[in-house]
């Protein structure tokens, strides 16, 4: 492709992205997964969803390469079990890193990060001193949480053409959405195009990211209570 790819503008010192080519470049991914997802014939799971892949032609318009691990799956079928775990570390679905199960929500959960990637400038997973490393979305999210997304954006990014803070919080927020460790809460394609098109009213998401429902002890969602009652013994059974 003649731009290349969109990490490569991102963390490599080519061409600065503009906030009107970032945009674009965001929208046109959705597209991608969009028609990926819902609109062939099949549901085709991408797998590999990341900046690196995010391919830019001439005018920057986003074309997604690297189909080498993706999977086709009937529309109403649901996650398709993989016997070797693929993807790229920082972009993978938490629930993908531990069933195996690759699905439309994983991909979801990948293109979130890569959305947080356009509107904040920063890699999935950085080093930091005395911190060990940063990881984007608990970044993001916590920044979120204590109302200061601001703080979130790539500094480069407010004297570029364009540049429209509403717009950048936006996609942020889309981002955290599509990155919810819970993938029930994950939004589809066409609810992130929805939103980011101004369409749809942006979600209310949590102030602090949860626990996913799969991280929890088998037995978290059932607690048994023993009691003794006139010297005898009773279980109830809470959900």
């Amino acid at each position: 492709m003649p731009n290349g790819s969109l990490d490569s503008h991102l963390f490599k010192d080519k061409t600065l992205l503009t906030w009107k080519v970032r945009y674009n470049i965001a929208l046109g991914l959705v597209s991608a997964l969009l028609y990926l997802h819902e609109e062939w014939e099949q549901c085709v799971v991408h797998r590999d969803i990341k900046s690196s892949n995010v391919m830019l032609d001439s005018s920057f318009k986003t074309k997604l390469g690297d189909f080498g691990l993706a999977k086709l799956v009937e529309h109403e079928q649901g996650a398709e079990t993989t016997e070797v775990l693929a993807g790229t570390k920082g972009y993978m679905a938490p629930e993908y890193t531990v069933n195996g199960k690759a699905s439309k929500e994983s991909d979801v959960y990948s293109f979130g990060v890569v959305a947080l990637e356009i509107a904040c400038g920063r890699r999935p997973v950085e080093p930091s001193a005395g911190q060990g490393r940063v990881i984007l979305v608990d970044w993001v999210w916590e920044l979120y949480g204590k109302g200061m997304l601001r703080e979130a954006i790539d500094p480069r990014l407010t004297s570029t053409e364009g540049f429209d803070e509403k717009q950048v919080e936006h996609l942020m927020v889309v981002g955290l959405w599509c990155a919810h460790p819970d993938y029930n809460r994950r939004p589809s394609m066409r609810e992130v195009m929805h939103v980011l098109r101004f369409e749809a009213q942006l979600p209310v998401i949590p102030s602090k990211m949860s626990v996913p429902t799969f991280a929890l002890p088998p037995d978290a969602s059932v607690l048994e209570i023993s009691s003794s009652v006139a010297g005898s013994s009773s279980k109830s059974t809470m959900f």
